[in-house]
């Protein structure tokens, strides 16, 4: 088998057809790589070939490089081994460019046009910008883009250095430094790409163009002779600024803690001072360093390779077919109103309950609401937002819940009310029919007391806002069954999220991490360490949000219901007393976070966030001795992360893929670390055990060394199962 066919057409047209088999999408391969070098020398010697078409047998071109060939190289060859892989990458992709021309005269070339049918991405746009055109049918479901950046990695196989000569460093930007994606009118209006055709035309069009291009048509501007850099070079007054700017726009959004992003900067600023062929090889040094890195090697593996597993189904019981045709979802807030607008979204019936019916109107006009932003960006159409809405039935009426295979329950986080609607529930829909709690906290073994068929009782938390959060925890109770856990995944799957499967126990794996982060944060203001110190040390580490600002996202009150119950569950054990108090002064003074426009941080009267309180450091006297910064950030690093491996070593957690992919999507632990075991992984069981070390002695028992942790430490071992690395 073959990833690409090679056809000649009567007119002298050779047409090379990208289709790797048994993939729903082409990805580059070593191999496919030389079977493209060995077409492209096919066409260039044959003098009754005039020209090239490159396109895709399936409705995409291309999702890009297949990682985990680069995987293999760097673990077969080192360093060596990826650079002069990507070396011989790049000299293919010169030839297609260069397609046969005098290397002096610019004259002799072959016209070869990339005709994409769809979306193209990373090396699926390499290959397109080494061509004389870029030709895009308008399928505006299509993404074209670089997107590497999103996996730690940047474009290695030329995508950085023609970006940049193509549009300019500031006009590349967002597509080199953010992964900016866009349809084929937007790329076009970007620049990325030259003409978008309605489908049915596109290789004719292609067709018309090899057999009317011009020699001048197939000479890059950064090949003629006195070109110049868009926007200006490094040395031009014009450029300077703009690379001093890119550099500081780059340290503060990155933080310093992703070195990919710098990696791409220097690349682009070396390569813009030297011509073309040099640039590749900076290009492919920048990119071999980041390849030997380890936080991209664990970006790699935890956002692509591992995410990817998780949601194929790499932990599904073995069951028949669980797809979810129609859906009950019990409660129409914001949660319950965000599940139902993704599950009609992805096709499927919705049947939204609530209490009172305008209530239940409200969670549908949710759907409306969400629907009516993308028409207005372009990204949905009137008929796609009627097909949705139509399929969501809003009502009070339990008997409407006939015919559901899945059942969502998502009321208030009150064991006596979800017990009440799972009674309701069971006595309409069938027996088949599996039932789902979306909690945060509540056990789900628990819950499920309530119901008469504990086999068909799972937890699935949602994180919120359910549209835009990619993560979703199905929590396996006592008694919960491998069809109920295959049900959840599937549903998952229909919906687009990426699935983590755990145990029961009292606030599961996301929770049990992300609330001992939070906790430390008001630990240390109550110690008198200065607020400002506590959530830049996060930030400064690769936290998105500092523990003040996510407990103001998710509302100090639920802070506080969280704590009394857990006290309640704990008795005398209960060991965040001191978070308490400051928790709950923060509520009595009606501070209760963002939905308040008032909590640890100040907001204006559109919700806008400001500073932190001022009233913050007045009641909780900022002491005169500061911590250092390394000792804030390891505090905050190690409340969650000594949390992941006792959920690992409790049962909770049954695979470490699960627990850095929910790690990075669920809160957004530093995902240039790849997750908590990615990051002890690079730092070493050791180096952790002499943090741990330090901490529990300055600041008590809760940073203990796990046992797991502890005899990684003795022998050597790491959670991937390579070599431990030495602390640095």
């Amino acid at each position: 088998m073959t990833d690409f066919t090679y056809v000649v057409d009567a007119n002298g047209v050779a047409t090379l057809t990208w289709d790797v088999p048994d993939k729903s999408m082409n990805v580059m391969s070593l191999a496919g790589f030389a079977e493209l070098n060995g077409h492209i020398d096919t066409a260039l010697a044959d003098p009754a070939v005039k020209g090239v078409i490159i396109t895709s047998g399936k409705k995409d071109f291309a999702g890009g490089m297949d990682l985990n060939v680069i995987a293999k190289m760097r673990d077969d060859g080192g360093a060596t081994g990826i650079f002069d892989g990507v070396m011989e990458m790049h000299a293919i992709l010169r030839k297609i460019e260069r397609a046969g021309m005098d290397p002096k005269t610019l004259k002799g070339g072959k016209p070869i046009v990339a005709a994409l049918p769809g979306t193209a991405l990373g090396i699926g746009l390499e290959v397109p910008l080494a061509c004389h055109r870029i030709i895009a049918a308008d399928n505006p479901k299509a993404k074209i883009g670089l997107p590497e950046i999103m996996v730690g990695i940047f474009p290695g196989a030329g995508g950085t250095t023609r970006l940049v000569r193509k549009m300019g460093a500031m006009m590349a930007a967002p597509y080199l430094l953010e992964g900016k994606l866009s349809d084929p009118k937007g790329a076009k209006a970007g620049g990325l790409i030259d003409e978008v055709v309605a489908p049915e035309d596109l290789l004719t069009r292609a067709k018309d163009w090899v057999l009317s291009a011009k020699e001048a048509d197939l000479v890059k501007p950064w090949d003629a002779k006195g070109y110049k850099m868009p926007g200006g070079a490094p040395y031009h007054p014009a450029g300077f600024m703009t690379f001093v700017g890119a550099s500081a726009m780059v340290h503060g959004k990155t933080m310093g803690v992703y070195p990919a992003a710098r990696a791409l900067l220097s690349a682009v600023y070396e390569g813009a001072m030297v011509p073309f062929d040099l640039a590749l090889k900076i290009e492919a040094r920048h990119f071999t360093s980041v390849l030997m890195n380890p936080s991209s090697s664990a970006m790699i593996r935890s956002l692509f390779i591992n995410k990817e597993a998780l949601e194929k189904g790499a932990n599904r019981p073995d069951a028949p077919d669980q797809t979810v045709k129609k859906v009950g979802i019990i409660g129409a807030g914001m949660m319950g109103a965000g599940i139902a607008y993704v599950s009609a979204n992805a096709g499927i019936e919705v049947v939204l309950i609530d209490a009172a019916q305008d209530a239940a109107d409200r969670g549908k006009a949710y759907s409306e609401g969400i629907l009516d932003k993308g028409i207005q960006r372009r990204k949905v159409t009137a008929e796609k937002k009627a097909e949705v809405l139509a399929r969501i039935t809003a009502t009070t009426d339990y008997a409407t819940l006939s015919g559901c295979d899945l059942i969502v329950e998502a009321v208030f986080e009150d064991m006596k009310i979800k017990a009440d609607v799972t009674a309701k529930v069971e006595a309409v829909v069938g027996p088949d029919c599996i039932f789902a709690t979306n909690t945060s906290t509540l056990p789900i073994s628990d819950l499920a007391r309530a119901s008469q068929r504990p086999e068909q009782f799972i937890g699935i938390h949602f994180f919120s806002p359910v549209d835009k959060m990619m993560l979703v925890e199905i929590i396996r109770g006592k008694q919960t069954g491998d069809v109920a856990v295959a049900k959840a995944l599937d549903f998952a799957r229909q919906i687009r999220k990426t699935p983590i499967v755990v145990n029961d126990a009292r606030f599961f794996y996301a929770n049990r991490c992300i609330i001992p982060y939070i906790n430390e944060g008001i630990r240390m203001v109550a110690e008198g360490v200065e607020p400002a110190l506590v959530e830049n040390a996060a930030k400064l580490v690769g936290m998105p949000l500092g523990p003040l600002q996510l407990v103001d996202e998710t509302s100090l009150d639920l802070g506080v219901k969280i704590a009394k119950a857990t006290r309640l569950a704990m008795g005398d054990a209960y060991p965040d007393s001191a978070v308490d108090e400051v928790l709950f002064w923060m509520v009595d003074q009606g501070r209760i976070g963002k939905k308040a426009n008032a909590g640890f941080y100040t907001y204006d009267d559109a919700g806008k966030r400001g500073g932190l309180w001022d009233g913050l450091a007045a009641h909780y006297s900022v002491a005169d001795d500061q911590p250092d910064l390394t000792q804030v950030q390891h505090r905050l690093l190690m409340a969650q992360v000594l949390e992941a491996v006792r959920a690992l070593e409790d049962g909770v957690l049954t695979d470490i893929r699960e627990g850095d992919v929910g790690a990075i999507l669920g809160w957004g632990f530093a995902p240039w670390s790849g997750g908590p075991f990615g990051w002890l992984d690079i730092i070493g069981a050791a180096r952790a055990v002499e943090i741990c070390d330090a901490l529990t002695a300055s600041e008590g028992a809760r940073f203990a060394v796990p046992d797991l942790l502890g005899e990684m430490a003795a022998t050597g071992a790491t959670f991937y199962g390579k070599a431990a690395r030495k602390a640095a």
